[in-house]
């Protein structure tokens, strides 16, 4: 399995988020994906009657030991987490990440720090927040926050291209590479736009897609996953922006387009590939 992804993130039964949305879209890549869950729902928690639980802390080591006892762990790219329900998840996740690079010395961490969002605020178990801040993104090499979890972990607010750029580069000095910025309304962002900020090494660069009036899960957990893969397949986070951001824009486009909630990811599942329309960010 060369190139492969270890995906620690939630699982639904119904509808695309974490597990549910990246482990088929980085298999649509061709990337091959070990999952292993954090959480088993029935659907996103935000539907009225969701039933599931957190898994043990113990069973991501279990996971994790079967996978070193199979060699699996040697050929794996990258470890990617997203959602963790609780810190015990998170602290097994970084368990995860000192037995992957022990296998694979290169492999890089992708971490997206689910925290909160605007209107809603913080909504994770406490200490999750803080676990991201002070344990998970030291380690990390790729940080994708949306704007509220931006401004949480650094303290401030993402107003204009300046203050963007200056949290970006806040956020960097705590230790990811690369930081990518979603979900950003900015000063000079149109009514009908959304901005998405990456900054790395090499500069800031901003692309904008327009915005859809509608509420769709699982757009952020399936945008960190494609923009993981393609920085492992270019190593240029604005080549990796480009695409990840066209593809997510596609398969939102499509799920608009139906009406519904959850992601049209198996209808819209070439665009994934090959998106028809193309987006370039531009240098700031």
């Amino acid at each position: 399995m060369p190139g492969a992804i270890l995906s620690i993130q939630s699982h639904v039964v119904y509808g695309h988020v974490g597990n549910s949305a990246a482990l088929f879209a980085l298999q649509r890549l061709g990337r091959e994906v070990l999952p292993i869950h954090t959480v088993q729902f029935s659907c996103h928690a935000g539907y009225p009657g969701w039933r599931g639980r957190a898994f043990e802390a113990t069973l991501i080591d279990d996971c994790v030991a079967g996978l070193q006892a199979v060699g699996a762990l040697a050929n794996c790219a990258a470890l990617l987490t997203g959602y963790i329900g609780k810190v015990e998840i998170g602290e097994a996740a970084l368990r995860a990440l000192d037995a992957l690079r022990g296998a694979s010395a290169n492999a890089i961490y992708a971490c997206d720090p689910v925290i909160g969002d605007v209107g809603k605020g913080v909504y994770t178990a406490p200490g999750v927040a803080e676990f991201f801040r002070e344990r998970a993104l030291p380690r990390a090499d790729i940080a994708t926050p949306n704007a509220f979890e931006l401004g949480w972990l650094t303290g401030a607010e993402a107003r204009d291209v300046p203050s963007a750029k200056a949290a970006i580069a806040a956020l960097r000095a705590r230790g990811p590479k690369i930081v990518l910025v979603t979900s950003l309304r900015l000063d000079d962002t149109p009514a009908d736009a959304i901005d998405m900020v990456v900054g790395d090494d090499s500069g800031f660069w901003r692309l904008r897609t327009p915005r859809f009036p509608v509420d769709v899960n699982g757009a952020g957990d399936l945008l960190s996953a494609l923009f993981l893969a393609h920085v492992l397949t270019s190593r240029l986070a604005p080549h990796a922006l480009a695409s990840a951001a066209s593809s997510v824009y596609a398969v939102v486009a499509a799920t608009a387009a139906r009406g519904q909630r959850e992601l049209a990811l198996i209808a819209a599942q070439d665009e994934i590939v090959n998106p028809r329309r193309l987006f370039a960010p531009e240098p700031l």
